[in-house]
């Protein structure tokens, strides 16, 4: 058997996942006097068995495949018709035809299945070495409710699959939420709290100086009021961005990742030079996401690592990326159910993140304590995750304090 790709082996399970597909087979075999039934996937280029009995010993089980141009199912493929053969040998439009011989049948039938959208999914068939009374209404109602059936269930088993990610989004969505509130709450009660409570007291103070006409102090404590209220500008922008990165696929399309990370460095250009930093590229695959959000994560976590260099040791960033499949990510902590990840590592030999901060640093107007240039508000991780995480993936970190972190973003390739 030929490798399967991820639709196809889809296609495979829904059929295996019709409970009735073994009696259709069963009542197919004991009706028409036939040795040998299956349905197959059809495609341009595959003819794939989901389901067979085979009391003949043709020699194929589920997932065993013919070649497509040997088939008469190729030919229903293009017509969309079903073929009705009672007796080869006396049939003048297939006694001549390379397929009986090729397979040894004398009868044979084989009717289309189409699902609800009305595309084409593959065939319901049926053969046998010795010829069978099958033109007929009987056979052909039988086969033509039989392949009605299986459309109805397979779409059925699709509408589960959509219900059952549409279930495993709004979780993630309000684990997310619920994640978000909780900040939103600290923020309230704390982070916007201080900024405002230091500007209080500086025009109290300011008041005090003025009245005693104490000229330096006055400007002093001005400065610092100028100083307090563009803090508490810029935090109050950076809460209404990331309230404002809203969910949607609106922009989606199939991102260079290689020249997007070039982008990205040559941006922070004049940071590069100051840090004499070296950037170690990978080559990444495409994948499919939204351009500015994509491009502001590895902003930040490319500006992160240049940040938070170690002053005696020029920075070496490493990216580097590896394919994941859907269930060690879902076992990392992702509801999503996208067949393929691509793991991106930043790697850096900064100064590292203690281990009790790993979690923090993700949090709103989180500041690492040696955190000593304070450039902005600690909300460029907070981007990050929630970038991620609408993106359907996931965001996490290690570090060894004192040589370096590797920051992990687990992204859906399609």
């Amino acid at each position: 058997m030929n490798f399967l790709d991820e639709s196809l082996a889809k296609d495979i399970e829904r059929v295996q996942q019709i409970p009735i597909i073994a009696t259709i087979l069963n009542v197919i075999c004991q009706t028409t006097g036939m040795g040998f039934a299956a349905v197959a996937r059809v495609t341009q280029d595959r003819w794939i068995a989901c389901s067979v009995r085979d009391d003949i010993h043709f020699g194929l089980v589920a997932g065993s495949e013919l070649k497509l141009e040997t088939t008469i199912c190729n030919e229903i493929r293009y017509d969309h018709k079903p073929v009705v053969i009672d007796h080869v040998q006396e049939n003048e439009t297939f006694r001549n035809h390379p397929t009986p011989a090729l397979y040894g049948f004398q009868s044979y039938v084989s009717y289309p299945i189409f699902l609800k959208t009305g595309e084409f999914f593959g065939t319901l068939c049926a053969i046998d070495p010795d010829p069978a009374q099958l033109d007929n209404e009987r056979i052909k109602g039988m086969f033509g409710l039989f392949t009605d059936l299986i459309a109805f269930h397979l779409q059925q088993i699709e509408l589960l699959e959509q219900s059952d990610q549409a279930v495993r989004n709004l979780s993630r969505q309000l684990t997310h939420s619920n994640d978000e509130n909780r900040q939103y709450r600290h923020i309230s009660n704390h982070s916007l709290q201080e900024p405002l409570r230091k500007l209080q007291l500086f025009s109290s103070m300011l008041v005090d100086a003025a009245q005693r006409k104490d000229v330096d102090k006055t400007q002093e404590l001005a400065a610092k009021i100028v100083l307090g209220a563009q803090k508490f500008s810029t935090m109050i922008k950076d809460l209404t961005h990331f309230s404002g990165l809203s969910q949607t696929n609106e922009g989606v399309e199939v991102i260079d990742l290689n020249q997007l990370m070039m982008g990205v460095w040559n941006e922070l250009n004049l940071l590069v030079q100051a840090k004499k930093a070296t950037l170690q590229l990978t080559p990444l695959p495409a994948i499919r996401a939204i351009r500015l959000h994509i491009e502001e994560l590895f902003y930040h976590l490319l500006h992160n690592a240049l940040k938070f260099s170690r002053k005696e040791v020029d920075p070496i960033i490493s990216i580097a990326g590896r394919e994941l499949a859907a269930g060690e990510l879902i076992r990392q902590g992702t509801t999503n159910t996208a067949s393929t990840y691509l793991q991106v590592q930043i790697a850096d030999n900064g100064i590292g993140i203690e281990a009790s901060q790993l979690e923090k640093v993700f949090d709103m107007f989180a500041q690492v304590p040696y955190d000593q240039g304070r450039q902005g508000e600690g909300f460029g991780l907070t981007y990050c995750r929630k970038i991620v995480r609408q993106h359907g993936g996931l965001i996490n970190a290690q570090s060894v304090f004192g040589q370096g972190t590797t920051v992990f973003v687990s992204l859906p390739i399609s």
